[in-house]
């Protein structure tokens, strides 16, 4: 696998491992969801689609933006 692609998975693991609230024993299954949302992410960049998480944070940063 490739060693950006292992690193942004891990990284994702790790994000939903701390907002299930640092709960072991669910190691694969945060690293399983982690993976099949990169390899989306990735395949929808790959195919010329907008990412839905850079979307949706954009969308936030500029709602912010605007009350503040």
């Amino acid at each position: 696998m490739d060693q950006s692609l292992e690193n942004r998975i891990r990284e994702r693991a790790y994000d939903m491992w701390i907002a299930h609230g640092y709960v072991h024993g669910q190691a694969e299954q945060h690293w399983l969801a982690a993976e099949r949302e990169v390899l989306a992410t990735s395949a929808a960049v790959l195919a010329g689609k907008p990412n839905p998480r850079s979307s949706a944070r954009s969308k936030a940063a500029r709602t912010l933006a605007r009350a503040g």
